[in-house]
């Protein structure tokens, strides 16, 4: 546990430090400070003071620079551990590598892609059915359909096997969703080959039509895949609340498609992976990767389709996540079960990334937990500002060059969500709702550094498990 203490709080006093040094350069410029705001009237009758002060040169190079320096920094390095995962020759420390992988089926036919569908359900009585009906709706069908009913004390059972499904019961089960799913691969993997593949979907989401043909031609077509996992969509409904998180999974996808595909976390909601990467998994446990050998997920893990990730990618697994496996999930309706799910997502990110440490393939989630670090600091103190002015002062000064900045961002907001549909247009024009949004979040972060550096024990409810924050975005 003290590592994960550290890493939490490291990330919170490097973050300080380095807003501490930007308004440090601000300060010791004396360029801002005697500006006396010019008289005008807008639409020659409104009038208003303005000044077309700007934050020192100096100031705003730094800025960009070492913007522009951290991002390539951590992109290259990202690069460079995929480089060298895919052109990897040695399998004892990267036996996931595309290269090893397609080296050991070389001039074999392994047989056609099957795909054996793992849901576990914990009283999922409400949703399963929808779930089934969408797996029924493929147009590759899944090879066999398991529920996996984990002390389950309502219907799930029965609906499942309605629908033609198995159900197979967890047994003495206290590890949750991960524990379910562990006791189910220890059985099943030893059973399957190379082009055999397992889906774990949860049992309140439903796919598109289309997400298990394309999973199955990916597979058929580079044999050194490792996992295909799904861009998720969030249901309708939840007011506004529904909506601040749709556009965030949206800005998400969008993401993924600027990244051509290259996944950033398998999400928990529906992913498929190679039979054989999963064993490659459960085998590296206690000696490549953290866990207990033998397991494939890690049940010490708060957020278990984060850690499989970083899991798979330390092993160098090739993965991706095309725009045709979508999958529609939950979204949380209340502020209560927001602040739930995100505090779990927070903390558990954290506590994975220092779990493995600062290594090639966890540069990129060391980034982004930075990002929001910082993030907590620069939003807190524009609302800090805003509030002191509103406050100090009986004047509202204008400033055209932070009227130009806000244009660019809510352009940005606005572009990033385009394909949401006009509510979610409508929302990034506004631009505050998001913002407080972003401040939940950055409340929702410290919260999560506050319990990892307490030792304060970790729980949660129901709530779905997709990604953890990104810088969103």
């Amino acid at each position: 546990m003290k590592h994960k203490r550290i890493g939490g709080l490291l990330l919170v006093v490097v973050a300080a430090l380095g807003f501490a040094l930007f308004w440090w350069t601000l300060d010791a410029d004396e360029s801002l400070q005697g500006i006396d705001p010019a008289k005008g009237e807008l639409f020659n009758v409104v009038p208003i003071l303005y000044s077309w002060a700007t934050p020192p040169l100096p100031a705003l190079l730094a800025a960009v620079g070492i913007s522009f320096a951290v991002a390539f920094a951590f992109i290259g390095l990202e690069a460079r551990d995929l480089n060298h995962s895919r052109r990897n020759a040695d399998g004892s420390h990267k036996p996931l590598s595309p290269r090893i992988m397609m080296a050991e089926t070389v001039g074999v036919f392994q047989g056609e892609v099957s795909v054996t569908v793992l849901i576990p359900a914990h009283n999922e009585a409400q949703v399963l059915a929808g779930t089934l009906e969408a797996l029924d709706a493929q147009t590759h069908r899944p090879d066999r359909v398991i529920v996996i009913a984990d002390n389950c004390t309502d219907a799930t059972i029965e609906i499942a096997l309605e629908r033609g499904a198995e159900v197979i019961e967890s047994l003495a089960n206290t590890d949750k969703k991960a524990g379910a799913l562990n006791q189910v691969l220890r059985v099943l993997l030893p059973e399957l080959g190379t082009n055999d593949t397992v889906m774990v979907l949860d049992a309140d989401s439903r796919i598109d039509p289309a997400f298990l043909a394309t999973a199955a031609q990916r597979f058929s077509a580079d044999r050194g895949l490792s996992a295909v996992g799904g861009q998720f969509t969030g249901e309708r409904g939840a007011g506004l609340i529904g909506q601040l998180q749709r556009n965030e999974y949206t800005r998400y996808q969008r993401e993924i498609r600027r990244r051509r595909e290259k996944v950033f976390v398998l999400t928990g909601t529906a992913t498929i992976f190679r039979a054989t990467a999963l064993q490659c998994v459960s085998d590296a446990r206690g000696s490549l990767i953290p866990g207990e050998a033998g397991s494939v997920y890690d049940v010490a893990a708060l957020t278990e389709d984060n850690e499989l990730t970083i899991a798979l990618k330390s092993l160098g697994a090739l993965m991706l996540s095309p725009a045709a496996c979508r999958v529609e999930t939950e979204v949380m309706p209340t502020m209560r079960m927001l602040w739930r799910q995100r505090l779990r997502w927070q903390r558990g990110a954290v506590e994975n990334i220092t779990h493995y440490g600062i290594t090639p393939a966890t540069t990129r989630y060391w980034s982004q937990q930075l990002g929001i670090a910082y993030s907590v600091f620069a939003l807190g103190s524009f609302f800090l500002l805003i509030f002191l002015q509103i406050t100090s002062t009986d004047l509202w000064v204008w400033y055209p060059f932070w009227l130009i900045i806000l244009l660019i961002f809510m352009t940005e907001r606005v572009v990033t969500v385009w394909a949401g549909g006009w509510r979610a247009r409508v929302l990034a024009l506004l631009v505050v709702p998001e913002l407080l949004f972003d401040a939940f979040q950055d409340v929702v972060f410290l919260k999560g550094i506050l319990d990892i550096a307490t030792r304060r024990q970790a729980r949660w409810g129901h709530e779905g498990s997709h990604r953890p924050r990104s810088v969103t975005p």
